[in-house]
C-alpha cells in the first residue's frame, strides 16, 4: 500500500485506517441498502418503512451530543470509539433473531434494536473525525480520504453485489438469506474495532469552556461552522423525504427482483467510488468550499428524473449521475467541516454537523412516510409526486443557504470541471458555478 506521509507511526495509522474503512464499508454493504427489504419481507407498512429511516437517524442524532462530554473526561477518543464499534457489532445478531421469535411486533422490534446499533455505531463518529484529521496533513485531506473512500466504495459495492446475490439465491427462504448478511457483517464490524485499536491517536486538544451543546447550537448562524452544518442539514432534511422509499419504489411500484434493485442500487456506489479520486484532486486544487458548491448544484435534479421514465438501464444512469454529485458533496463536505473548526473544538464542531445532519434525516424521512400515500399521483404512482417534492427542496437549499458559506480560501481559477468529458450539461453547471460565486 502507498506511503501516506514520512511519519512511519501516522503512515502505519492512516494504512489500519484504510482496512478500518473497508471493513465497515463491508458490514454497510450486507447490511445498508437491505434494511428496508428486511422490513417489507416481515410485512412493514409504508409508514413503518419511513420510521425505520428516521428514528435512527434521530437518536443517533441526539446522542453523538453526548460524545465531546465523553470522550474529553476519557481523555482519549479511541478509549471512546472501539466501545462503541464492538457493541454495534454484536447487535446485529439480536437485529435478526428478535424479529424471528416475536412476529406480531417482528417490524417493531427491528426499528428498535436497528436504532439502538445505529446509535453505538454513531457516537464514536466525532471522536473518530477529529483523530482523523489530527492524523491527516491538512494539504492532502482531499487524496487521503478520496483513496479511503475508494477502497471502502470499492468493498461496500462487492459486498452489496454479494448480499443481492446471496439474498436471491435464497429467495425461497429470505430469512435464511439475511440471516447471512447480518451474521457476516458481525465479523467485519469486530474487524474494523481490531483495526482503530491499533492506531496511534495524537495528543487530544481540549478546549477550557464547558461543553454546552445548546449554546453551540444557538451560536450556529454567526459562525462559518455552523452556517456550514445548517446547509449540510437542511440538504440531508431536502433529501431523505424520498431517500428511504427509492427501495419502496423498485420493489413494490416496478416489481423489481432482488437482483435488479441490487443493479440499480449498486450504479451509485460504482460512481461514488470511481469519481472520489477525481473530486479529491480538484478539492485539494480549488477548495473543498468550490466543490460543495458545485455538487450541490447537481444534486435536485437527482430525484426529479426518476418520473421520466422507469426503464432499468436509464434508472441505472441516474444512479451514477447520482454517485458522481453526492461522492463530491460528502467528501467536501466532511473535510470543509475539518478545515473550518479549530483543532481543540473539532469533536464538538462535529459532534453538532452530525446531530443536525441526523435530526434532519429523521424529519425528512417521517415527512415523507407520512405523505407519501397521502400525495396526487403522477403517472399512476404518488411516490413519484414525493421525489418531485424532494428534488424542489433540494433545490431550494441551493438557491437560498448556499450562498451564505461564503467563498472558498483557496481558489484555482480553472474551473472545477474543466478536465471532465466536455459536454452541454458540464457547461451549464459551469454557468452556475459562476452565477453561485
Amino acid at each position: 500500500m502507498k506511503s501516506f506521509t514520512t511519519n512511519p507511526t501516522v503512515n502505519k495509522s492512516l494504512r489500519l485506517s484504510v482496512f478500518d474503512g473497508a471493513a465497515f464499508n463491508a458490514m454497510m454493504g450486507l447490511t445498508q441498502d437491505f434494511m428496508s427489504p428486511f422490513a417489507l419481507a416481515l410485512k412493514a407498512s409504508t409508514a413503518q418503512i419511513g420510521l425505520l429511516a428516521s428514528l435512527p437517524n434521530l437518536a443517533l442524532a441526539l446522542s453523538q451530543l453526548g460524545s465531546p462530554w465523553i470522550s474529553e473526561r476519557l481523555r482519549s477518543r479511541k478509549s471512546l470509539l472501539v466501545p462503541m464499534v464492538i457493541t454495534q457489532a454484536v447487535l446485529w445478531l439480536p437485529i435478526f433473531i428478535m424479529p424471528q421469535l416475536f412476529h406480531n411486533m417482528a417490524v417493531w422490534w427491528l426499528i428498535a434494536l436497528f436504532t439502538a446499533g445505529s446509535v453505538f455505531g454513531a457516537l464514536g463518529n466525532p471522536a473518530w473525525g477529529s483523530m482523523m484529521a489530527d492524523l491527516v496533513p491538512a494539504g492532502m485531506r482531499g487524496r487521503y480520504f478520496g483513496f479511503r473512500n475508494r477502497i471502502g466504495g470499492a468493498t461496500l459495492l462487492a459486498c452489496f453485489f454479494l448480499g443481492g446475490l446471496v439474498l436471491q439465491a435464497s429467495s425461497n427462504q429470505i430469512m435464511l438469506g439475511f440471516g447471512l448478511l447480518f451474521g457476516a457483517a458481525v465479523i467485519f464490524r469486530l474487524a474494523s474495532a481490531y483495526f482503530l485499536s491499533k492506531m496511534y491517536e495524537p495528543p487530544m486538544r481540549r478546549c477550557n469552556d464547558p461543553w454546552h451543546p445548546f449554546h453551540e447550537l444557538k451560536t450556529l448562524p454567526a459562525t462559518p461552522v455552523g452556517r456550514l452544518s445548517l446547509f449540510v442539514g437542511a440538504m440531508m432534511l431536502a433529501t431523505y423525504v424520498a431517500s428511504p422509499f427509492f427501495a419502496v419504489y423498485m420493489l413494490n411500484d416496478l416489481g423489481f427482483g432482488y437482483g435488479a434493485f441490487v443493479v440499480v442500487t449498486a450504479s451509485a456506489s460504482v460512481a461514488n467510488f470511481l469519481f472520489m479520486g477525481f473530486w479529491g484532486r480538484r478539492a485539494d486544487r480549488s477548495g473543498h468550499l468550490q466543490i460543495v458548491r458545485v455538487t450541490a448544484l447537481m444534486i435536485p435534479l437527482v430525484p426529479v428524473l426518476w418520473l421520466a421514465g422507469h426503464n432499468i438501464i436509464y434508472l441505472i444512469v441516474i444512479q451514477v449521475f447520482s454517485g458522481f454529485a453526492w461522492s463530491g458533496f460528502n467528501l467536501s463536505g466532511t473535510n470543509l467541516l475539518y478545515e473550518a473548526a479549530a483543532p481543540e473544538r473539532r469533536t464538538r464542531a462535529i459532534a453538532v454537523f452530525n446531530a443536525l445532519s441526523g435530526t434532519a434525516m429523521c424529519i425528512g424521512a417521517a415527512v415523507g412516510g407520512l405523505i407519501a400515500t397521502r400525495l396526487p399521483e403522477i403517472s399512476g404512482q404518488s411516490l413519484l409526486t414525493l421525489f418531485l417534492i424532494s428534488g424542489i427542496l433540494r433545490g431550494a437549499v441551493t438557491v437560498f443557504i448556499l450562498p451564505s458559506l461564503g467563498r472558498s480560501k483557496r481558489v484555482d481559477r480553472m474551473p472545477i470541471l474543466s478536465q471532465a468529458p466536455s459536454s452541454l450539461a458540464l457547461r451549464v453547471l459551469r454557468a452556475f458555478q459562476r452565477f453561485i460565486d
